[in-house]
């Protein structure tokens, strides 16, 4: 409350109050200004309007030039001979004359405009039908507002009698709308300087916040203060790190931080086998020409073997003046036998990728024992980043070096076989060791939470080489077809831009949302559903969408051509340009610590996003094809989702229903509305699919009724029923609403947490949204796990018993193989198998199994 408050009770009275989440964040923003060494000025009552009006007042008063940042109005009144407004967000400058151009009036006559017009966000009156181009003409013809209240008389019209009404309350709204220039505050202008920063507390609140930019900016020059940024100027560095000089002559390498070694001859090498055979666990780090993983070849390795303790074996650099280095080929055939030994234990960050890389050497990377990318991820899926980098600013307070540090960036970045050794081997070698450190911090966390440590063991670290299998194998795809798709799309495309030009009248770029905005608000009155956060009408897909079902063609045919134009643009166009020249197959890259449930993803290509509903999804799946003498085979689990449900609720009726094999839909269907099985219609049992996956990922009554377009009202019955009917689903979601509420996570079957910090979050939306979380994590990531479960168990076979089997890919639920012809036969069994035994639940797992020429033929 401030005084304006006391002088008018109705002052932003309409505004809503300030958001709980927002509200939290003031103090801890105050303590990060201080800390900063920054000045914080907080005066009670009154507004921060006022203490600025104050101090620039003072500035101006002693010729200071006074700087403004602020887009908002009623500051333009302070502008002056040496006070000037600076809008950051537009990079507009207001001085006088900017004033004038903008208003119409000067800045000494703002207070007066702004009283005549009001102000509807501050709630302050203002004249009723007076806008600001009747507000310039009363103060440019009578001077002020005195003078406008002089000769109300005489003004006509109905906003002239408005005027009349308003007298008497006009002198208040022009004391609300006044800035206050003589604030008292105990310090003066000169008490208004920057301190030097509190750097420790500062990192406290960077960490706390997991900020990395912040964090990062304590190591610049005008932060450090003495602190130490870690980086190493080379002409001082220690020199204790036995790093080894260049044998070349012509040439310096330059020490490495104090226990970062580089090793350049065969002695030094010798002497760190010695280290690794002892250690009881080592790190392990590729340096590569590439990150595709089919591509990339070695530049160079890293070990840790303790925290300090840490080197890099150059091995292809090749930049002009490069130093002779110990021969890749020797020095691999050296490491192969410890690096394939399973009895050694090894570490390393996203060690899948190292796997591959040595895979291209010939190497089978084997004992792999400690991922800490995997372990960060176990222990949190829902944080947002699991790269070295962020993880040991959060958990080590270190700034690692970057890449872009020794490479630069951009179009001119170098790969790794140009950057200088003496800069490549601190990279490295602090990769390999910062690994290790992070492993410690880690380990002892996952131990004490048995079931996530078990996940981590028996599900992630194994699936690691499984992974790296399956990329390699590759699957092979039919160019011609995915040609002739092109040319399709590019047709129906085109055909669809012509048709929305008639639509709208004129042509527009259907990519373009200020474009459409235009021709759907401003020239056809097409309904405003939502806005922008900057407040324009959107066009966002969900926008077009209910525009289309409400029966508006043009949103219609751009959603359309929205889907096409994806489809051309990620998969019929773009899928022959990602075979590899040295296989002939699309390599996808898959992702264990990206989705918070524990699903895997794919990228380059996404293989997850490939509509099978549509006929152009299907024509995409009909150009990943088997070799030639080969069909592919694709297994996939039946409902798997609905039969978690099963188990982890124990409904008798669901039970019974999976265990007689009946189809679930159908018999939610008699269910819910008291019919034999063979009574149900095929509408019913469209709405009773709906029903039971629209319940697992927590859709409420609204999203149902949207779904089967049908009244909401219908829509709460069905539901009203399903639960009538399947008590024990609904005490489960109960029970498991109360269970995240206590514990702020929810489990898998197999021990796998997602975390709900918005549980009980003040905002309604966000708390509804962690609900449907903790209803959905469990049956998604039960369903990850036992699929991970069924690769590690269908690899093992294929490994230990060398079929003519290939894993080739992982999709949702998901397995496609790529099978010789004569061996079809035999091989459907052993995948049944292994892929419904991966897991025991209340209900049996069913796995559905196609062969095919190609992937649509198999599914």
């Amino acid at each position: 409350k401030t005084f304006r408050d006391d002088l008018y009770p109705d002052y932003k009275s309409h505004r809503p109050p300030m958001p709980d989440d927002l509200r939290e964040q003031i103090e801890p923003l105050h303590a990060v200004v201080r800390a900063l060494g920054l000045p914080l000025l907080a005066v009670p009552e009154v507004e921060a309007d006022d203490v600025i009006g104050t101090l620039a007042t003072r500035a101006a008063a002693r010729g200071l030039a006074t700087l403004i940042s602020t887009g908002d109005k009623d500051l333009t009144q302070l502008v002056a001979e040496h006070v000037t407004l600076v809008n950051t967000m537009s990079d507009e400058r207001l001085d006088r004359e900017g004033v004038i151009a903008k208003f119409g009036v000067p800045p000494e006559r703002i207070i007066d405009y702004l009283t005549l017009v009001g102000d509807s966000v501050d709630n302050i009156p203002g004249v009723s039908g007076c806008g600001p181009k009747t507000a310039v003409k009363w103060l440019q013809e009578y001077g002020d507002l005195a003078g406008v209240i002089a000769h109300a008389a005489q003004i006509k019209g109905k906003v002239g009698e408005n005027l009349r009404q308003s007298l008497d309350r006009l002198p208040l709204s022009r004391q609300l709308t006044s800035i206050r220039l003589d604030v008292a505050l105990d310090l003066e202008l000169a008490d208004l300087k920057p301190v030097s920063p509190d750097l420790e507390t500062l990192r406290s609140w960077y960490l706390r916040i997991e900020s990395r930019r912040l964090l990062e900016s304590l190591e610049s020059p005008d932060t450090q203060s003495g602190s130490g940024s870690g980086s190493v100027d080379t002409d001082e560095a220690p020199t204790g790190g036995a790093a080894i000089q260049a044998t070349n002559a012509a040439t310096h390498v330059a020490p490495a931080p104090d226990g970062y070694e580089i090793i350049l001859d065969q002695a030094h090498l010798d002497a760190w086998l010695a280290r690794l055979q002892a250690a009881d666990l080592f790190v392990l780090d590729t340096e590569t020409t590439s990150l595709d993983y089919i591509q990339a070849r070695l530049v160079g390795l890293s070990f840790a073997v303790a925290p300090g303790a840490a080197a890099y074996v150059p091995l292809a650099h090749a930049y002009l003046g490069a130093p002779a280095q110990l021969d890749r080929e020797a020095v691999l055939a050296r490491l192969q036998p410890l690096l394939e030994d399973p009895a050694r234990p090894k570490a390393g960050h996203n060690l899948k990728y190292d796997m591959s890389v040595l895979a291209n050497h010939g190497i089978t990377l084997r004992g792999i024992a400690q991922d800490t990318m995997l372990e960060s991820y176990v222990l949190d899926s829902t944080a947002s980043r699991h790269d070295m980098d962020s993880l040991a600013l959060k958990f080590l307070g270190h700034r690692t070096i970057h890449f872009a540090d020794i490479a630069g960036k951009g179009a001119g970045q170098l790969t790794f076989d140009q950057i200088p050794i003496e800069q490549a081997g601190p990279y490295a070698a602090e990769d390999a060791e910062v690994t290790l450190r992070l492993h410690r911090a880690f380990a002892p966390r996952l131990d004490q939470l048995p079931g996530l440590a078990r996940l981590y063991r028996e599900i992630e670290i194994p699936l690691i080489p499984v992974l790296s299998r399956l990329e390699r194998q590759g699957v092979r795809i039919d160019r011609g077809r995915l040609a002739d798709q092109s040319r399709d799309l590019s047709e129906r495309l085109a055909r669809l831009e012509e048709a929305a030009y008639r639509v709208a009248g004129r042509p527009f770029n259907l990519g373009s949302p200020k474009q459409i905005g235009d021709i759907f608000f401003a020239e056809q009155g097409l309904p405003v559903l939502e806005k922008t956060p900057k407040g324009a009408p959107s066009t966002a897909e969900s926008v077009l969408q209910q525009l289309a079902d409400a029966g508006h063609e043009l949103p219609r045919l751009i959603l359309e051509h929205r889907g096409l134009a994806k489809l051309k643009s990620t998969y019929t166009d773009k899928l022959p340009q990602m075979v590899s020249p040295l296989t002939g197959r699309v390599h996808t890259s898959y992702h264990q610590a990206v989705a918070a449930t524990g699903r895997l993803s794919s990228s380059d290509p996404n293989l997850q996003n490939i509509p099978i509903r549509s006929e152009d999804g299907r024509r995409i799946r009909r150009a990943f094809i088997a070799d030639a003498g080969c069909k592919l085979v694709a297994a996939d689990y039946s409902q798997i989702e609905l039969r978690i449900m099963a188990h982890l609720s124990g409904d008798e009726r669901l039970l019974a229903a999976f265990a007689a094999g009946q189809d679930i839909h159908t018999a939610t269907a008699a269910e819910v509305w008291g019919l034999a099985l063979d009574q149900v219609s095929a509408t019913q049992r469209r709405s009773a699919k709906a029903i039971n996956f629209g319940l697992i990922y927590g859709m409420s009554a609204f999203g149902l009724a949207k779904q089967l377009g049908v009244e909401r009202g219908e829509a709460q019955a069905y539901v009203d029923l399903y639960f009538q009917r399947y008590t024990g689903v609904k005490a489960f979601m109960e029970r498991t609403r109360q269970q995240a509420r206590r514990d702020k996570y929810v489990e898998t079957i197999f021990g796998r947490r997602l975390h709900l910090p918005d549980i009980d979050h003040p905002n309604q939306a966000r708390r509804a949204g962690a609900e449907r979380t903790a209803i959905n994590a469990p049956m998604q990531g039960s369903a990850a796990d036992i699929i991970k479960r069924a690769m590690i168990a269908v690899d093992a076979w294929i490994q230990t018993e060398r079929p003519p089997v290939r894993m080739i890919m992982q999709v949702h639920d998901e397995l496609v193989f790529e099978v010789e012809e004569g061996a079809v036969d035999a091989t459907k069994p052993r995948i049944r198998a292994a892929m419904e035994s991966a897991a025991e639940l209340a209900v049996p797992l069913l796995v559905e199994i196609g062969v095919g020429d190609n992937w649509e033929e198999a599914h």
